[in-house]
This record gives C-alpha cells, sequence and structure tokens, in this order.
C-alpha cells in the first residue's frame, strides 16, 4: 500500500501553538483554568463553560480507538477513527501503519506525525 499525502492543515493564529507542537513532535490540547477540562479541537474559548482563560497541555499521545471507519473506494484506502486519549478527550484522527482489516474497537494507539502537502505534520495514530 502506498502512503497517503494528508492535505496540509489550514494554520489560524488560534491554533499556530497547536501545529508548532506537532512540528516538534508535540500533541498538545487547550485546558481550562476555569472548570478544569481540556478539550480538542484548540480553540481560545473552552466548549465546556465558555471561558477564555485556556492554556496549552501536552498530552501523552496514547489512547484507544473508540470507532473507525475503512475507506476503500478511495485511490488509496485509509482509514480515520474516533480515538478516546488516556487523558479523556476525544479525538478525530487518520489511522497509518496498520492492517485495514485488523483494526479493532478498543486497540491501542499513539500518536505519531505525518507530513502533510507544503504544510505542518499532522498528528495521526499507529497501533501499538
Amino acid at each position: 500500500m502506498t502512503e497517503r499525502v494528508l492535505p496540509a492543515p489550514a494554520v489560524t493564529p488560534e491554533a499556530k501553538p497547536f501545529w508548532d507542537g506537532t512540528e516538534r513532535g508535540e500533541f498538545l490540547v487547550r485546558s481550562c483554568e476555569s472548570c478544569g477540562k481540556s478539550h480538542f479541537y484548540p480553540r481560545p474559548h473552552c466548549p465546556h463553560c465558555m471561558s477564555d482563560k485556556t492554556t496549552w497541555q501536552k498530552v501523552s499521545g496514547k489512547g484507544k480507538i473508540y470507532s473507525y471507519s475503512v475507506m476503500r473506494r478511495a485511490p488509496e484506502p485509509f482509514a480515520i477513527a474516533y480515538v478516546t486519549l488516556d487523558e479523556g478527550l476525544t479525538v478525530l484522527t487518520n489511522l497509518v501503519d496498520c492492517d485495514l482489516d485488523k483494526i479493532s474497537i478498543g486497540q491501542a494507539v499513539a500518536v505519531a506525525f505525518a507530513k502533510s502537502k507544503d504544510g505542518p505534520q499532522v498528528p495521526v495514530f499507529r497501533p501499538v
């Protein structure tokens, strides 16, 4: 199977620290100082309590597959998944370096970073 090239993400000023982190091999999320909850996709206001007192936090990048879908009709078949991180957040991501027929719900995965086309590295997950 050939490696799928991911499109470059739009780097907004609010999410630039996230993309800077991916270039360093770090997976960052926003954490709210008011309610104590973390959230992903990075945005300046907490979606739980609407506070603007949020900070960047590095997370482990380890988790388990909550749900997934395999795209077999694409020119290069691939899988996407919701991954629940050990820290409790659920993120939508690409699964890489895996047998598409052996993916399973509850499977342990870890973050990796893939080059994008003319942009920053993109977080993806692979089985551990």
